[in-house]
């Protein structure tokens, strides 16, 4: 059943990626506030179970999927599910990330560098590949994906991250060029400095209070989707 609210997106379906903590939770939790039918993803259980708790306390209605985005072909399985559950897919947020290792791109592991690319870069692809026919089904699709300055300000020592950010936004711009004369719209959020998890690994001693919080952020995706 999808959200039953009188909220702004009340009817509406919404899958959101990295969803059991962070930006990706904030964006869950104030969507099915607004009464949006929340798709939470991520590999934790526990972080998915108490966003669900969140959003369920605040009226709105969730599925969880506990899933892996680099194991690639259950995208393609829980993007068919939601076509049998809802025939379409209003809003899709490509959230999910890690940061990796900060250091001299020569430094960077192999393994962990392939685990960036598949991450930021294929997962997405395959969210975009697999979700396309879905959005297109929806009276005003929108594809979100969160970006940071990294992705376009070249600085030393961002390595992996920075590359599959860059990426990553080509990609999305790139789509929404191909979206032009349709209803759908893909568009990139960089929500600029939060208070995450990702945040304290590139930046241990920074004061986390003087940061925007992940709740606070998630109205810039609100407004992405209504604008």
């Amino acid at each position: 059943m999808t959200g039953m609210g009188t909220g702004r997106l009340a009817g509406r379906v919404a899958l959101i990626t990295g969803a059991s903590r962070g930006i990706g939770a904030g964006v869950a939790r104030l969507f099915g506030a607004e009464g949006a039918h929340v798709v939470l993803v991520a590999r934790t259980v526990g972080g998915l179970e108490e966003v669900d708790d969140a959003v369920r306390a605040a009226g709105g209605s969730a599925t969880l999927v506990p899933l892996d985005l680099t194991e690639f072909d259950k995208i393609d399985q829980m993007v068919a599910a939601l076509y049998e559950r809802f025939g379409r897919l209003d809003i899709l947020v490509g959230n999910a990330g890690i940061l990796g290792e900060l250091g001299p791109l020569g430094h960077l592991d192999v393994k962990l560098f392939q685990r960036l690319i598949d991450l930021h870069v294929t997962a997405n692809w395959r969210l975009i590949r697999a979700c396309d026919a879905l959005l297109r089904q929806a009276p005003e699709g929108r594809a979100l994906f969160t970006s940071c300055a990294a992705g376009h300000e070249p600085t030393a020592y961002w390595s992996g991250y920075a590359v599959t950010k860059a990426a990553l936004e080509m990609m999305v711009r790139t789509y929404a060029a191909e979206l032009n004369k349709t209803r759908v719209r893909a568009l990139l959020i960089d929500p600029g400095p939060v208070a995450t998890a990702l945040r304290k690994g590139a930046f241990p001693g920074e004061d986390r209070a003087t940061l925007a919080q992940p709740d606070d952020v998630a109205e810039l995706f609100l407004k992405a989707v209504l604008g």
